[in-house]
Parts: C-alpha cells; structure tokens; sequence
C-alpha cells in the first residue's frame, strides 16, 4: 500500500478520534501529575503512597532490540522510582501485545509488588508475530486501562508507558477505539505516555494523538530501544553478594509457591552483573525494613518473612517446609533460620555501602555526557521522574 495513503487514512480515523475524545467529557480523575503534547497538565498533591506503572509493549518481530534491553533494565527503572519515592509501594504490570493471527494479541502480567514475577515474564518475551504494519494497539490500550488491577485514590499514581513502532488497526470492527479507552483512563486518573520507536510517520502521529489524550508525554526512540547499560567497577562484587543471599532463601508454603520462589532466585542469580546491580539497588533502597530483607520480590521466602516479623519458624507446618528442614526440631529449625537471617543481615549491610559506591559512580559516569540519553530506559526515568514531582 502508498505509505502516503495509509498515513492519510490513519490521521483522518485519528482527527475523528481525537474530536470524538473532546466532546464534552468532563475530567474527574484524582490528582496526578502528566505534561502532554501540548502541555496539558493534571496538580499533584502531596508525595504518593503507591506507584503503579504499567508497560504496554509491542512483542512482533521488530522490536527484539527494545524487548532485549527492557529485561536488562526493568530493574533499574523499578530502581529509579524507589530512588525518588524510598516509602512508596511500587507496582509493575505488563501488556504485551501483537495482533490478530499471532501467537497472542494480548499477553497480561497484572500489576504486583513482585517485580521477580515480571522480571520473569519479561525473560519469556520474544519478538516474533506481525505480519502486516499496524498492530493491536487499540486491544492492548483497553486491557492495560481496563483489566489491570489499578488502585483508587489520590495517593496512588498511574502511569501507563505505550511502547512499539507501528500504528494501531483503526479497522478492526469489534475494538474499542484507543480515544474511548482515554476517556476512562482519564476518570480514573491513569497518564498514558506514549514511546515510539523508530521513526514511522504514521506512528509519530498515533503516538502524538494518544499521548495527547492520554495527558502523558510523546516521545521517539531509537528502534532498538538504545538501551546503555553503565557498568562499574562494584558491579561482579555486588554480584557475588547476590549469589551468596541467594543461599539464605528458604522457600516455604505449598509446592508451586515454594518453586516460584525457587525460580526466581535461580533468575536473578542468572543475570547479568549490570542488572543484579539494578536489582541490588532496588533491595537495599527500600526505605520499610520488610522490603529491605528480601532477596526476591513477593510471598514465600520463610528468612525475609522471620525478619519482617511475619511469621514464627516454629509455627509454620512440616509439609510446608523444604524437605531438607522438615526432620529438624523446632529449637534446630529456629537456629538455622537465625543463622541465615544474620548471614543476610550481614551481607546486606555489605550491600548497601556497594549500592552507594556504584550511584556515585553511575552519576559521575553521566554527568560526562550531554542530555539524559534517548533510550527507552533513560526516556521512561525522566518521564517517572517529571510526572512524580
């Protein structure tokens, strides 16, 4: 097809849109902060209790590179966000998305604390699909805003990041229009930022019109996502302070949370030394003494829920317990969980001087360049970092 033609087509389906958005919907969203296109603008009141973030991203063939460096710098971008909120509660979804005739059109993680959990979800990722140029962006934008999980209140921020590089079908009968879909996003105080990659005409002018009535920020990107991960010289030690926390996780609960936890420790312990730095990072900023004990995200490791004072060793059921511990005695079994509870006291002390070092080095590596950087990573910290003020 002329690419001048489908562009002219797509903008005259986008003006329609766009109309259709602003005839008289009166916004009610709870405050919330978000420069658009245009310099739209939401008050923010006071610093949030929670962040929620959700990525919606393009998973066809073409976006390999973007995906790639999304499971090497999810952790960082979780980390930037501790980093300006230390009390805040953070919540990562996930919406990958394709179109009709692919493996999937949409593939949901719903919002959760357990960032494992997504980093995970992010490593099953592959670029594959899409056949012809527009994609399911309506479908994945209504998910994102519909079916996810979002908390009320004004103490809660919401932002949703659409990534990908091709516009949305405007032609599929059974969608909801991405400008209807806003209109709730906007009732419910959700900011949609919009990240292109590539340099599409067409796709620039989706993306402007969504960000616009999403009240978010546009913003282009290198088609390979140009994700710059900065090593630094703390990087392999605070690694091998991983693999040694990875040792005092005890697994407990039923079968399938005990391999979760399992899994995800096996993950991290996997990753490279620039991303289980982001990881580390992430740890040891947390300002609640709970979230500072854990060695991964979410339910199920018994030596973080002993030092959060969750539960007591010797209350919890043998079944429930690795095979290994479960012919202990209950003054043997409170001794190993003690043991290992200082081991990780211990080394996340180590930890948290590391972290310290590496920010120093990171800034100190960044202020030699010009500009924050245009890659998906640095674009989406900046945006977090503008609308969280």
């Amino acid at each position: 097809m002329n690419k001048f033609i489908l562009v002219s087509g797509l903008a005259t389906a986008l003006i329609v849109a766009a109309v259709g958005a602003s005839s008289g919907t009166e916004t009610v969203a709870p405050p919330i902060s978000g420069k658009g296109v245009e310099g739209t603008s939401v008050p923010v009141i006071g610093a949030p209790t929670r962040v929620e973030i959700a990525f919606v991203l393009d998973t066809t063939g073409s976006m390999g590179g973007l995906i790639d460096g999304a499971k090497r710098r999810i952790w960082g971008i979780a980390d930037a966000v501790r980093k300006l909120h230390p009390n805040a509660e953070i919540r990562v979804g996930l919406v990958g998305y394709r179109d009709r005739g692919d493996e999937y059109v949409t593939d949901l993680t719903d919002l959760t604390t357990d960032i494992s959990a997504v980093y995970g979800k992010l490593l099953g990722f592959q670029a594959q699909g899409g056949g012809d140029w527009p994609e399911s962006v309506n479908e994945a934008l209504a998910v994102a805003v519909n079916r996810l999980g979002w908390t009320a209140g004004p103490e809660t921020r919401r932002l949703v990041f659409l990534v990908g590089d091709a516009p949305p079908h405007m032609d599929y009968a059974q969608d909801v229009p991405f400008s209807d879909t806003l209109k709730v996003a906007e009732t419910r105080g959700i900011v949609v930022d919009a990240l292109q990659c590539g340099r599409a005409a067409d796709t620039e002018l989706a993306w402007k019109t969504i960000a616009q009535l999403g009240r978010g920020r546009y913003a282009q990107i290198p088609q390979s996502g140009g994700v710059v991960q900065i090593s630094t010289p703390y990087d392999d030690e605070i690694l091998k302070i991983q693999i040694e926390l990875k040792h005092t996780i005890v697994p407990y609960g039923s079968q399938r949370r005990q391999s979760e936890v399992r899994d995800k420790a096996a993950k991290a312990a996997a990753a490279p030394a620039a991303s289980a730095s982001d990881m580390a990072s992430f740890s040891a900023r947390a300002a609640a003494p709970a979230e500072r004990a854990k060695v991964v995200t979410g339910e199920g490791d018994l030596v973080a829920d002993v030092m959060a004072r969750k539960v007591e060793p010797q209350k919890i059921e043998r079944k429930e317990l690795p095979e290994e511990l479960q012919k202990l005695s209950a003054a043997e079994l409170e001794a190993a969980i003690a043991e290992k509870s200082a081991a990780r006291a211990r080394l996340q002390s180590d930890l948290g001087k590391l972290v310290a070092k590496r920010d120093a080095a990171i800034a100190a590596e960044r202020a030699k360049k010009t500009g924050g950087g245009d890659g998906f990573d640095r674009v989406v910290e900046e945006m977090v970092a503008e609308q969280l003020k």
